[in-house]
């Protein structure tokens, strides 16, 4: 079995292979006080609850935003799962060809929902990945990645709506009954929910503009259902895609 672990700003996403099915799923907070031992007793006891042991994995591959807790994730696979972890960076084998002016400053979480995304849906094919930051990736029909967009994501923008202004209060994020708001409360998730809507098809358009040709859409992270509900323009909502990228470069990297 192999572990893929996808480290982001806020949360760390993590599931548990056999092959191409996937036995478990979890997600803790990313958490960069913890020390090796906190992230390893807490996901021992994730693996413990649904009945696996941290021995049983073969190999791990972990895809990170976050460098300044690398080292602590890898201390806690060594401590805890006896592995060595494979991480993504510049250099590792993904089957696609990257025309990133600069790959190293490239996400590899974006290099993750590439692979995945042409492995699945096949080429060409948009990728959204709403997270902290939500960033956009594209695949011509060649299976060549060649780059995308980066926006605030949808919670980051309205957090800032709230500490950034004097008078409007924080919010909660949902989908208002009716565009326009008779209170204020229903303003502010009016304008951030059908905005960002707008937004996120804005950008779609113009990718498939300068593509000059049909593509395939998929979304994944945790307001990707939320956003493809009222978008027509995402034609896949997978929730897995990057842990799935992972495993396929994974074994793309055996010897």
């Amino acid at each position: 079995m192999i572990f893929t672990m996808d480290i982001g700003n806020t949360n760390i996403k993590t599931a548990l292979f056999d092959g191409t099915v996937m036995k478990g799923y979890w997600r803790i907070s990313t958490n960069k006080m913890y020390t090796s031992d906190e992230y390893g007793m807490l996901i021992s006891n994730l693996f413990q609850h649904e009945g696996f042991s941290v021995r049983e994995p073969e190999g791990i591959i972990i895809s990170s935003v976050v460098p300044t807790i690398n080292f602590t994730i890898e201390h806690m696979c060594q401590n805890y799962f006896k592995k060595t972890p494979m991480f993504v960076v510049p250099g590792i084998k993904t089957g696609i060809n990257i025309r990133y002016e600069n790959p190293r400053e490239l996400g590899s979480d974006r290099i993750a929902n590439a692979v995945a995304a042409l492995e699945e849906y096949g080429a060409p094919v948009i990728t959204i990945d709403f997270g902290t930051a939500t960033t956009f990736g594209v695949v011509d029909e060649g299976g060549a990645f060649l780059g995308g967009a980066i926006c605030p994501g949808i919670k980051l923008a309205s957090e800032a709506l709230g500490s950034g202004t004097a008078k409007l209060p924080r919010f909660e994020l949902a989908k208002p009954d009716h565009v326009i708001g008779r209170t204020t409360l229903a303003n502010l998730q009016s304008g951030m929910f059908y905005g960002y809507v707008g937004l996120v098809q804005n950008v779609i358009y113009k990718i498939k503009q300068e593509l000059g040709k049909p593509a395939t859409v998929v979304a994944t992270g945790g307001m990707a259902q939320m956003i493809a509900d009222e978008s027509r323009a995402i034609d896949h909502v997978d929730g897995s895609l990057t842990l799935k990228g992972l495993r396929l470069i994974y074994e793309r990297n055996l010897p």
